[in-house]
């Protein structure tokens, strides 16, 4: 409890809430219902209005259970917690003003994958640019904005510092409250913006390079996790598979292989299903990859030689193997999502929707199955259109929105921080608390580290309130 009330007391904590509001705050108007209507304005200088009314060095309490609600709000949100720096300009409405992304698709190609200090430098050269560009696409400066968002984790801590250190210079220069968001909350939330019948409860199955997780999202801040991965994510199999097949990596690897997959027999390779043994909702794809590996080497095939260069016959086993990979791969999606759908019916009977987000979900054919998933148990399937499954700031700067309506922001950094300044990088940071029944004795997760999740902070903090 004594590290739970450290991380409650961290400067930059999405969690740190604000208690007193100027009587001279005329723009901020308070609403009970999270789905009023609003209406597009010109943005106004909320960030004048706050200068007098934070404490850097303080935690502040809640708005207790009203929503802190704003026609104007304009919000900046910022992404670097892995090979992509991206940025975007999000509306209290949810019109997307801007939305900018730089990848790094030829340093993954160039490492077979993602190289930390490589990531981290190639944020750096262009974050300031990515940042300016969602301003003009905008047409905003930053004295138009509300407040800053940013990835504060999980993610790569150097890459995670690029993002921070631009979102608290901006924030300080200009004196604007900033939201530290948690990624795979902002990937499960985007399709609130996407969808804005989707309330709380509902399921998110949130899959890409680095997650493999599926939660029922209770309320904002609040989330059961009731799987995650015991090795690699979904997102890492399918990366090191189009690696092994010699495939083009500069498009990454899962659309390299959903791509192939077209062109082979899904059948051909009896790839066992990973975890049948295991009648929980966890997931695992290390053996998997050792499987598409062995098949390589069985079948002779080069993976230096790249698949363009490759004979036909070696194209078509590439293509076999790729295809029998993606049905497993999916079909262990599929069978974990079918559990953890009447797990969560159990917890939660009124739920009607499972989300589907972060970068795995751009795939056509993982749609589709999980579609019939949700059909045969009467659920409804959300899925964010494919720019707002990957990383995007899009995603960041809405999590930052629903935050903020709640209070739930820091206040504007000092203008001039200490070189020593250490900043809240929360590179293994949980979502939600974990299901009993989910816990699986098969996981080898290292512990050590790990930030208190985002779900026990928010409850730490209810309490605190009370």
């Amino acid at each position: 409890m004594a590290s739970l009330g450290l991380t409650l007391s961290c400067t930059i904590s999405r969690l740190n809430l604000m208690s007193e509001l100027s009587n001279n705050l005329p723009t901020i108007r308070v609403f009970r219902a999270l789905s009023s209507k609003l209406t597009p304005q010109k943005p106004l200088h909320h960030h004048r209005l706050f200068k007098s009314s934070f404490s850097t060095l303080n935690c502040s309490k809640t708005l207790g259970s009203n929503l802190v609600f704003n026609d104007n709000l304009v919000v900046l949100g910022i992404e670097t917690s892995c090979d992509d720096t991206a940025a975007a300009v999000v509306r209290g409405d949810g019109e997307i003003l801007s939305q900018v992304v730089s990848s790094q698709a030829d340093l993954l190609a160039r490492y077979g994958g993602v190289a930390p200090k490589m990531a981290e430098e190639a944020h750096s050269q262009v974050i300031d640019q990515v940042v300016q560009d969602a301003l003009d696409k905008a047409n905003l400066t930053e004295a138009d904005l509300s407040a800053v968002a940013v990835t504060i984790g999980p993610g790569l801590s150097l890459c995670l510092r690029v993002g921070v250190q631009k979102a608290r210079k901006i924030a300080a220069t200009y004196q604007l409250p900033i939201v530290g968001v948690h990624h795979m909350e902002a990937h499960a939330l985007v399709a609130r913006l996407c969808d804005r019948d989707l309330q709380f409860p509902f399921m998110a199955l949130l899959i890409s390079g680095g997650h493999n997780l599926i939660v029922l999202a209770r309320d904002l801040g609040h989330y059961l996790q009731l799987g995650t991965t015991i090795d690699d994510a979904i997102g890492e199999a399918y990366d090191k598979s189009a690696k092994w097949l010699g495939l083009d990596l500069r498009r990454s690897g899962g659309p390299a292989i959903e791509e192939l997959a077209r062109q082979g027999d899904a059948q051909s390779v009896k790839f066992s299903v990973p975890m049948k043994q295991h009648k929980d909702c966890n997931f695992s794809y290390a053996g998997l990859k050792t499987q598409v590996k062995l098949a390589i080497e069985s079948k002779n095939l080069d993976a230096g030689i790249p698949f363009s260069s490759a004979s036909i016959e070696d194209q078509r086993l590439r293509a076999d193997i790729a295809a029998s990979f993606q049905r497993v791969a999916v079909l262990h999606l599929e069978e974990r999502c079918e559990r953890a759908i009447q797990w969560a019916l159990e917890i939660e009977p009124l739920i009607k929707h499972l989300v589907v987000s972060g970068g795995v979900a751009s795939n056509q054919y993982v749609r589709a199955r999980l579609h019939e998933v949700v059909a045969r148990n009467s659920l409804q399937l959300v899925c964010p259109p494919p720019s707002l499954c990957t990383d995007n700031g899009v995603m960041i700067a809405w999590t930052g929105i629903e935050n903020f309506r709640l209070g739930r922001f820091d206040p504007p950094p000092p203008a001039v921080e200490p070189e020593d300044c250490q900043l809240d990088l929360r590179p293994r940071w949980p979502l939600g608390e974990e299901y009993e029944r989910g816990r699986s004795i098969a996981r080898s997760m290292r512990t050590a580290r790990i930030h208190p999740s985002l779900t026990a902070l928010t409850q730490a903090s209810q309490c605190q309130k009370s």
